[in-house]
């Protein structure tokens, strides 16, 4: 048997040489370095084994060894899976919601997004009333914890009734303030009462929160009080989500007498109403707002300036009184701080400017007359989907398909004959009582693009 230590001394010396070669040198002949190190054919060929082993030469019978390219090392992957036990079972399905921001592909026609486009957005003033504000003193100092004030006068103002700027907290847009709301007024592993079919991004955020969203129907007046009464007896829930004005999906808007039954059955409950008023600048006909007609802390209130704005424009008030303010600001506090104060001064120069009345009057005669396009354009080519209302205002319409429509086929042969389309079945938080669509009218270019894109899906049904 060879000697281990001379073949480890004739492998080390060969690793030596190797290391001064180039990929491809040729290294002596075993016939060489026997001689060289008095060393047996088997000791030698051993040694080139190893180095052959590592990677280092690749030796050719008849040829010799020669220098091996040399590789990087390769690191095993990283085993993440002792996460998925670590983390729970407590998923956030962000699938609906990042189909609904993600933008469209060159040449698709989209019919989701709930964003002004860029035609209609008041970039230039926007910009304008930015440069303003970075006039104002103090603006990168820090602001009020609960928001500038003029900013928060602004807002309780919108809201109407006695609502004070005491009331109002300004945070990171309206999706920020429904994860506060949630967050401060519902206990994890509670339930919570929303409207159905919904927005689907108030029920990722309520799973989020560790929360049970149970459904309440909607007619086309509204969410329905009686319904309303019996989920709460059921349920034991204290918090009810709601978007009173415009309704998303199906765009309705709750009546006068509903508002006043909703609250009754609410503080009968001992239960507080989130209104959601992330609408009531897309229409001309707001009616007046849940908060504006409590006066016992019912209701904690959201309003946003993003749909009417921006998509950047990452701001809302969430009007509260008594305890349930406290533990909100408290929860804005701990998570975040405050919202940055140059974008609150811009948005106060920009409400406070001519441009802010101009830009609705054209926002309002822009979605009127998509909405009608739209609305003829379905009728045209779609006659069975039918629209649930003709909203006045909004930004969508919410179609109801025949019974047999396969609307999960439909939206994919939509997307690939070049139309985006919403599916139905986002938007309800349990079994969804047949197929529907979601056709929004504001993300087309214009008119003509609408017509192209109703074309489109017509077209893509069996």
């Amino acid at each position: 048997m060879e000697n281990d230590s001379s073949i480890a001394q004739i492998a080390a010396m060969l690793r030596d040489e190797v290391s001064r070669l180039r990929p491809g040198d040729r290294l002596p002949s075993s016939r060489e370095i026997m001689r060289r190190h008095g060393v047996s054919p088997v000791t030698v060929s051993r040694a080139l084994g190893q180095l052959a082993a590592e990677g280092r030469v690749i030796t050719r019978p008849g040829s010799g060894a020669f220098v091996a390219r040399r590789r990087e090392p390769v690191r095993d992957a990283a085993d993440l899976s002792w996460q998925t036990v670590a983390l729970g079972d407590r998923v956030v399905d962000d699938e609906a919601i990042a189909a609904l921001l993600a933008p469209p592909p060159e040449g698709v026609v989209p019919l989701t997004s709930g964003y002004l486009p860029l035609g209609l957005r008041p970039d230039r003033q926007l910009a304008a009333a930015a440069v303003r504000a970075m006039r104002r003193p103090g603006v990168w100092a820090t602001p009020p914890l609960s928001g500038v004030d003029e900013l928060r006068r602004w807002f309780a103002l919108q809201a109407g009734g006695d609502v004070t700027a005491g009331d109002a907290l300004i945070v990171s847009g309206g999706q920020a303030a429904l994860s506060h709301a949630f967050r401060a007024l519902a206990a994890p592993g509670t339930p919570v009462l929303v409207e159905t079919p919904t927005y689907p991004g108030a029920l990722a955020t309520a799973k989020a929160a560790g929360l049970r969203a149970t459904a309440v129907p909607v007619d086309r007046d509204g969410v329905r009080p009686d319904l309303l009464a019996e989920a709460f007896a059921v349920t034991g829930a204290r918090v009810f989500l709601c978007q009173p004005t415009l309704h998303n999906p199906t765009g309705v808007t709750l009546t006068l007498e509903r508002r006043r039954q909703v609250l009754e059955v609410a503080r009968a409950a001992g239960a507080f109403v989130i209104e959601d008023d992330y609408a009531r600048w897309l229409t001309p006909q707001a009616p007046p707002s849940l908060v504006s007609m409590d006066g016992h802390g019912t209701v904690v209130h959201i309003h946003s300036l993003t749909k009417i704005l921006s998509p950047s424009m990452r701001l809302a008030a969430v009007v509260a009184r008594g305890p349930a303010a406290h533990r909100l600001r408290a929860a804005q506090l701990v998570e975040s701080f405050f919202v940055a104060r140059p974008l609150q001064e811009a948005a106060v120069e920009f409400v406070g400017s001519p441009a802010w009345r101009r830009h609705l009057a054209t926002v309002h005669a822009e979605i009127a007359t998509r909405r009608d396009a739209l609305a003829a354009a379905l009728a045209a080519r779609m006659p069975r989907a039918e629209p649930y209302v003709l909203p006045i205002g909004g930004m969508h319409l919410w179609l109801r398909l025949p019974a047999e429509t396969d609307e999960r086929a439909l939206v994919e042969a939509a997307k690939r004959n070049g139309v985006l389309v919403s599916a139905g079945r986002m938007y309800y938080p349990a079994e969804p009582p047949g197929p529907h669509l979601r056709v929004t009218h504001i993300a087309a270019a214009g008119v003509a693009e609408l017509a192209e894109g109703v074309r489109r899906l017509a077209e893509s049904l069996p």
